[in-house]
């Protein structure tokens, strides 16, 4: 009897897993005009800090180097941090992002189901950013890219 396929829960190290799968066959544009200057070199760190997820607080890294795009999944004891630890920097150990978004979990499953947009979720005051929005606009904007181009690959999730 074949067996059921696992499906990954929302920020989990497997749900991480499948999106790196995704990242990795997607081709990276060029940065466009309206990138801003973090961006407009190829190299961006944004950190999601999820705050009240099934695992605890985590803090969901997303780093634009080279042409490729990864997601890391640092453990809670880096929430709030900016730097030092090596999992929030965008170079490397004590490098800080170029912006960093906290919200709860509830929220980051609403905007992951496409039923809150990141400009909602702002005006309404349910997240806090730190740094370039303008980086933060075009690290939207390429992972809705990626979940378009990738429909079909990218499993179901659970929340």
């Amino acid at each position: 009897m074949p067996q059921e396929p696992v499906i990954a829960r929302f920020l989990s190290p497997e749900w991480v897993a499948e999106w790196n799968v995704a990242l990795e066959s997607y081709p990276l544009p060029d940065p466009g005009p309206d990138a801003g200057l973090a961006m407009a070199d190829g190299r961006v760190t944004v950190v999601q800090e999820v705050r009240g997820t099934p695992d605890g607080d985590v803090r969901l890294v997303m780093r634009i180097h080279a042409g490729s795009v990864r997601l890391d999944l640092d453990p809670a004891s880096g929430a709030g941090d900016t730097g030092g630890d090596g999992g929030s920097g965008g170079d490397g150990p004590g490098s800080t992002p170029d912006v960093t978004i906290v919200l709860v979990y509830e929220d980051a499953a609403a905007m992951s189901r496409g039923e809150l947009s990141p400009a909602q979720a702002l005006t309404a005051g349910r997240i806090r950013v730190r740094g370039d929005l303008s980086s933060l606009a075009a690290a939207q904007q390429l992972l809705n890219d990626v979940r378009s181009a990738s429909e079909g690959r990218i499993p179901p999730t659970t929340y």
